[in-house]
């Protein structure tokens, strides 16, 4: 709201004002966590080993027929969630918290919604930029309020509002 009350009626965004928006990013991030635009991925394992009674043997990855071996053991499927809702790394992780995102953030690789080290999303920034860029732009044309605002979330296959997060705007 600072950069909105800052800013003429038809003035820009600048860079500058971009890089103040560390709340509005931590919020974005949170929203990410809850809901990963990106659900998982296959990995393959390097070594044998054994994981909760399950034998994982070292295998190749191809993957055009991934899925089909993921049922058969010798590749593994990652998810998002499984890291993002982990009680070891966020604390009461069913709870919308955007301070999470602040100070020294969590751990590394506990927040993955890009991906991470060299396999990471190269449009990561282009998204941050995207998503600071409308939140600025609704909060400075509109006031908005939900239709149902105790909405319960399904998964099929995505975390989705049951009643598809219906909203009122109205322009300031």
């Amino acid at each position: 709201m600072e950069i909105v009350k800052a800013k003429g009626p038809n003035e820009l965004l600048t860079w500058e004002d971009m890089q103040k928006m560390r709340y509005s990013w931590a919020a974005a991030n949170e929203a990410m966590r809850l809901a990963p635009p990106m659900q998982g991925n296959f990995r393959k394992a390097l070594s044998d080993f054994t994981y909760a009674g399950f034998h994982i043997p070292k295998g190749g990855m191809n993957l055009h027929i991934a899925y089909k071996y993921v049922f058969e053991s010798l590749h593994l499927y990652w998810s998002v969630n499984s890291t993002h809702m982990n009680p070891d790394y966020f604390l009461e992780p069913e709870k919308f918290d955007p301070s999470r995102f602040q100070g020294n953030g969590p751990t590394p690789y506990a927040f993955i919604p890009f991906g991470g080290g060299p396999r990471m999303c190269p449009g990561k920034e282009y998204a941050r930029f995207e998503i600071l860029v409308f939140l600025h732009n609704v909060v400075k044309k509109f006031k908005w309020e939900t239709v149902f605002p105790n909405e319960m979330m399904k998964v099929d296959p995505l975390p989705t509002p049951a009643e598809g997060l219906p909203i009122l705007l109205h322009p300031h």
